[in-house]
């Protein structure tokens, strides 16, 4: 659907760690100051934050270790890294490298927006598309900041590019969450109202209003959820769902496997995308392990995770063939083997390679659906409508059997809709990045893992220790309670 690849390097790196960061060799001899003259630095720019989220450590691989290793569908090898394996069994350190990874990468793309906004409003351009490229800083600005306080909780809030060893944001203090929210719907509601429409964007790749949309109503939803939300926040998810909704641009696929289709990655042949991390096509070498992370060894995968038994034997209901037929299976090369993830395929994959032409879905239009649904739920429990975007997810996956009639006692109350949600989000959307946010969100962590991976979740392990690097290399922040 979206297509960008080129890197640029211009922001300097977060405080993550500030001290080593503040050390590294320059990329280039290219500085704000003498970069920034025209509307073609400005797309550069705005490509080089965009490339921010391709490396492994961030939404390449780490982002599916964070939400879904500390889910129910994920398991990793015994062999693996140890901090995969502290990962699943919910056994948080500070000195976990793959927490580590997602601060400061989170923190870079923060700090590579931070630039771009700073100073694409000083080129002389037109209007509009000076405010798009602005926009989409805005939307990954707050899109990092939400990963941010959904795993830490108080974070630091900076805004403004860090100018020198001087500078009072290179050791800044935390933030309360309630605050860090704020600054995220205030970026997103710029992105809404700045980025072009799906079907108006002519660089591929680039956020749309559309995705600003869908990434609000994703963050009014989690607010929903906290001790400091909003009283109108499941109305605002609502409308912003509609507004999605109501463009007519977004639409399911016909197929569900055409959602994974890489032949079929580009709007407008692909629909449901929303917004995607971008990888590469052919004629592109673009780094992807996603494949081989998942596939099994006897098909040259590195086969790095399985497939939770209770994925593959539990969550999907006998009907529900099509969704768990593509998602998992126990099946390669002839062969049966210990049940996999087999969601992510590309029929170019070389086998043993890094590289594949799979994009990681960050919103998609079968998600906008579902939190419509949700949305509802919290408004008016009473509301039966509340059923409609789920049984149509339900319905392209084949199932004729409506959402209302698995709840309990077929009411529609609150409690018995939030258990079949649940349940249809995971066959729907499993290992696409959302489950732990979704069981903390949905109030059914700490029973999902006591039930399926016989774990005990503490409350304090909502939230993610703060990497030890980052303590070490800014003394105002305190770590996380229970820590």
């Amino acid at each position: 659907m979206k297509k960008i690849f080129i890197a640029l390097a211009l922001a300097p790196l977060f405080f993550a760690s500030c001290k080593k960061a503040l050390e590294e060799k320059p990329y280039s001899v290219l500085t704000p100051v003498n970069f920034y003259k025209t509307a073609a630095d400005a797309q550069l720019a705005i490509n080089g934050v965009l490339s921010q989220l391709q490396p492994q450590a961030y939404y390449q691989r780490t982002i599916y270790l964070i939400t879904e290793l500390t889910g129910d569908g994920l398991v990793p090898l015994l062999t693996q890294n140890q901090e995969r394996i502290d990962l699943y069994k919910l056994q948080y350190t500070a000195s976990n490298i793959e927490i580590q990874n997602w601060w400061q990468n989170s923190y870079k793309l923060i700090s590579r927006a931070n630039d771009v906004i700073a100073n694409v409003p000083g080129i002389a351009m037109d209007d509009a598309p000076k405010n798009n490229i602005i926009g989409n800083a805005m939307f990954l600005r707050a899109m990092a900041y939400f990963d941010l306080v959904r795993s830490f909780g108080d974070v630091p809030i900076v805004l403004k590019p860090i100018q020198s060893l001087e500078d009072p944001n290179l050791y800044p203090d935390k933030s309360p969450a309630a605050k860090v929210y704020e600054q995220i719907i205030s970026d997103l509601k710029f992105a809404e109202a700045n980025c072009y429409a799906e079907n108006k964007i002519s660089i591929k790749g680039m956020v749309s209003t559309g995705a600003a949309s869908a990434m609000l109503a994703r963050v009014y939803l989690q607010r929903s959820s906290t001790t400091f939300a909003d009283v109108n926040d499941s109305q605002n998810a609502l409308t912003s769902c509609n507004k999605v909704i109501n463009t007519g641009i977004y639409k399911l696929m016909t197929n569900y496997s055409d959602v994974f289709n890489c032949d079929l990655k580009y709007f407008p042949t692909q629909t449901e995308h929303i917004f995607d991390v971008q990888f590469g096509d052919d004629n592109s070498t673009t780094q992807n392990i996603i494949i081989r992370m998942f596939s099994p060894a006897i098909v040259k995968g590195s086969g790095s995770f399985v497939a939770n038994l209770n994925l593959f034997n539990n969550t999907y209901t006998k009907d529900d063939v099509i969704r768990k037929n593509w998602n998992v299976s126990n099946t390669a090369a002839s062969t049966t083997v210990t049940p996999y993830v087999s969601k992510f395929k590309d029929p170019k994959w070389v086998a043993g390679t890094n590289n594949s032409r799979v994009n990681w879905i960050v919103l998609r239009y079968a998600d906008v659906l579902m939190m419509q649904s949700e949305a509802m739920n919290n408004v008016n429990p009473a509301d039966p409508a509340k059923f409609n975007g789920l049984n149509t997810v339900r319905a392209r996956a084949g199932l004729t059997l409506p959402a209302q009639q698995l709840s309990l006692a077929n009411t529609p109350t609150s409690a018995a809709f939030v258990d079949s949600l649940v349940k249809d989000r995971s066959r729907e959307l499993c290992i696409e990045g959302h489950r732990r946010w979704d069981l903390i969100r949905l109030g059914k962590y700490k029973e999902v893992e006591k039930a399926v991976n016989n774990v005990t979740l503490q409350d304090f392990q909502l939230l993610f220790p703060i990497p030890s690097s980052e303590l070490d290399a800014n003394k105002k922040l305190k770590q996380n309670t229970g820590y």
